[in-house]
């Protein structure tokens, strides 16, 4: 195929000359006489740069001036003071604390670092703390009902015959809401021994409202995680009232 002569020529225009600097070169890096890149130059300058950016990043050694030491926190993020963190809290529990902010600024941590120490206490530590502390009553639970049916061994065989009525005789949300304290399992021994009919359909209104109000408190944390008493217990006497039973 014969070659282009227009095309040709423009290329050879836009080619630099031999022996010409191209213009993205500084001079300090081109020798002229051979027309090449002066490769000691570029390696002497790249090390010079290196060193003064390890040098910029590096924390001040312990014997730097104290100015040094102020002017290198600053540049990373470091307050001032402890008190100078922005801690945005994610629950109410995880709340910046002074003694805590005292040892991030003693350590060097910055503001988001410091965040994050409390954005991850909040996300991992409260799961686990809760997670012991419903353990820790559901073992307080089992004792109590432990000592008021008089042993272990007597307990357990309450317990199968609890778990046998209340299947026959009650809907499954209000068993389950019922066998989750110390009370409501009473409560439902007390109902089994007075051989009560269990829970019939409600056709008026009031006991589907009733119920249904009940079930949003047992999704409370109040009742499945901190189980305060009386709003366990105001769990509880309702579910025995639709029941039939006792408040």
């Amino acid at each position: 195929m014969p070659e282009d002569l227009l095309e040709t020529a423009l290329a050879a225009d836009a080619a630099p000359q031999k022996g010409a600097r191209p213009e993205d070169v500084p001079e300090k890096f081109w020798d002229a006489e051979t027309g090449t890149l002066r490769i000691d130059a570029l390696l002497k300058s790249y090390r010079e740069l290196e060193k003064r950016l390890s040098q910029r990043i590096a924390p001040p050694g312990e014997d730097a001036p104290e100015e040094e030491r102020i002017r290198f926190r600053r540049a990373i993020g470091v307050p001032d003071a402890p008190d100078g963190y922005a801690i945005e809290a994610k629950h109410e529990l995880c709340c910046a604390d002074d003694a805590i902010n005292q040892r991030l600024h003693q350590a060097g941590f910055s503001q988001p670092q410091a965040q994050l120490v409390y954005d991850l206490a909040a996300e991992r530590l409260l799961p686990l703390i809760a997670e012991a502390a419903g353990q820790f009553e559901a073992d307080r639970q089992v004792e109590t009902l432990r000592a008021h049916f008089g042993g272990e061994e007597r307990f357990r065989r309450v317990a199968q015959q609890i778990t046998a009525w209340g299947k026959a005789k009650l809907p499954a949300p209000v068993m389950e809401a019922l066998s989750t304290t110390a009370e409501g399992v009473i409560a439902l021994h007390r109902m089994m021994e007075a051989k009560e009919p269990g829970l019939a359909p409600r056709a008026d209104a009031t006991g589907a409202a009733d119920e249904g109000e009940l079930r949003a408190m047992m999704r409370d944390p109040r009742y499945w995680r901190t189980r305060e008493p009386e709003f366990v217990k105001r769990v509880t006497d309702g579910f025995r009232r639709l029941v039939g039973g006792a408040s």
